[in-house]
């Protein structure tokens, strides 16, 4: 007898990069009965949320974009926070996925649970609500949640603290004296974009980042955009050309080949070409193989630094006092701003959410060791349930758009399943999980991000949570699930 057909209820939680991509692949195969439930005030992700002076993409333009939703006419060749959040709500209202999102809608928990015979999720809301879904798909990405430094009397100081990933455009920075703490990308973005208003501006550095030079603020000429608009075919061509270059960088970071040498030396000739005082050098040069941790792309950091009214100081901060912050030199930095570039709580994903799964498993019993998943997308104990970038999604050579892409058309094969009443639940089993597991922990071995740096990168157990394969073999693990690796009830 052949079941009747179903309708599977959906809620995405997220709508950044993760969340987009998978309402569009679900509503484009058919599945409507989607909600897309979002924390913050508009869609974007880490592009909503980040919102500070001088943020820019480090990922070329032509290929920061989704596969379905070309955009030829980028202003920049890195563009910017501010015009990749507005693709991102023109996406949404390009392709009618507004309809299903609602924005302010936070998720406090998700309880996986049996009603009138079968199983569902009931997923809580901040204000209360609750709904009932027959599939959850986390796509919470991981740069969300900001990391604030547990360092004496922050709360004392006088002035005024911000952290970037929560900027307060009412914030004044010209003619103050500001403190930057935090090396990332986003720490070398501010002190770049602060440091020509600024009356002064400290960079407080625990440990110094390789930085790449490379035109951050060259602009796509619009002669090309409106080229690329004309021709679907050749922008096309340009953007399948860059994600196969992925498989050049991928060679970059996961062997230690020519390639690797080549960059780390680029890395250490780009230190060497803009800053020639040999003390200020040093003090800029880490005591880690480039490309270790997340690298760092500028073309105006190392210029920004040795400006008369910059400092780098590498001092260990002691406290903060109501005037400034102290140094283990036992010098006072008078200050009125502190800028917390501190980055975030990368390994969170879905929590603090309250996730609950087969037999009363929650997520923090499962993750008490740092976050595991089965090939990004799947957890054992939680049916139903499964996360698109999810853990090990950070990749560092593969497109995120194409990452979230090649997930997203995986899942279909479970909703298809459910619909046509082959599946009524499905779950990925330990075996799968830990085998999955153990083949990451062998391939990081020879990676770049493996070779003795500490960065957010590493997991609670010391692993690092990354992508350690090339895509070609993200294609081949994201095409078709084996159903051998998963417990299904029909």
């Amino acid at each position: 007898m052949t079941a009747a057909p179903r309708d599977p209820r959906i809620i995405i939680i997220g709508a950044g990069v993760a969340g987009i991509t998978a309402a569009h692949t679900f509503t484009q195969a058919g599945f409507t009965k989607l909600t897309i439930l979002e924390k913050g005030s508009d869609v974007g992700g880490v592009w909503h949320w980040n919102r500070y002076p001088g943020l820019t993409c480090d990922v070329p333009s032509q290929i920061y974009q989704f596969g379905f939703a070309p955009k030829p006419d980028w202003s920049h060749m890195w563009a910017s926070g501010s015009e990749i959040q507005q693709y991102h709500r023109d996406v949404l209202e390009r392709f009618g996925l507004d309809r299903y999102l609602r924005l302010n809608a936070e998720v406090v928990a998700a309880e996986y649970e049996s009603a009138d015979g079968g199983q569902q999720w009931r997923v809580r809301l901040a204000d209360g609500e609750e709904l009932e879904a027959d599939f959850v798909i986390c796509a919470t990405g991981v740069l969300h949640h900001p990391s604030i430094p547990d360092i004496p009397g922050l709360e004392s100081f006088s002035g005024e603290v911000v952290h970037t990933a929560r900027w307060d455009d009412s914030v004044q920075t010209r003619g103050k004296r500001i403190a930057v703490l935090g090396t990332g990308s986003t720490g070398v973005q501010v002190v770049s974009a602060l440091q020509r208003e600024a009356a002064h501006i400290s960079h407080f550095v625990r440990s110094p980042q390789w930085i790449l030079w490379a035109p951050m603020t060259l602009r796509q000429p619009r002669l090309v955009a409106e080229l690329l608009r004309r021709a679907p075919r050749a922008h096309d061509a340009v953007h399948q050309g860059l994600l196969a270059f992925s498989g050049v960088l991928a060679d970059v970071v996961l062997r230690p080949t020519w390639r690797r040498r080549a960059v780390q030396e680029y890395a250490r000739q780009s230190l060497r070409a803009q800053v020639r005082d040999p003390k200020l050098r040093t003090q800029l040069t880490p005591d880690y193989q480039p490309l270790c941790k997340r690298q760092v792309v500028s073309g105006t950091y190392y210029r920004a630094i040795q400006r008369p009214n910059a400092a780098l100081v590498t001092d260990e901060i002691v406290e903060v006092t109501p005037t400034g912050i102290t140094t283990a030199d036992g010098r006072h930095h008078e200050l009125d701003l502190i800028v917390l570039a501190t980055g975030f709580a990368a390994h969170n994903y879905m929590r603090p959410m309250h996730v609950v799964g087969r037999d009363g498993i929650t997520l923090d019993d499962a993750w008490v060791k740092g976050p595991k998943a089965y090939r990004m997308t799947a957890i054992p104990g939680f049916p139903n349930l499964f996360t698109v970038l999810g853990p090990n999604s950070p990749t560092g050579s593969i497109s995120l758009q194409y990452s979230a892409e090649r997930t997203s058309k995986y899942l279909l094969h479970w909703l298809r399943k459910f619909a046509d009443g082959s599946v009524s639940a499905v779950e990925v089993t330990e075996e799968a999980t830990d085998e999955f597991n153990a083949g990451v922990i062998d391939a990081m071995a020879p990676t770049v991000w493996n070779t003795g740096c500490n960065s957010w990168y590493l997991n609670e157990d010391n692993t690092v949570d990354l992508w350690p394969y090339d895509r070609a073999t993200l294609a081949t693990m994201l095409s078709v699930p084996d159903p051998r690796d998963y417990r299904i009830t029909r």
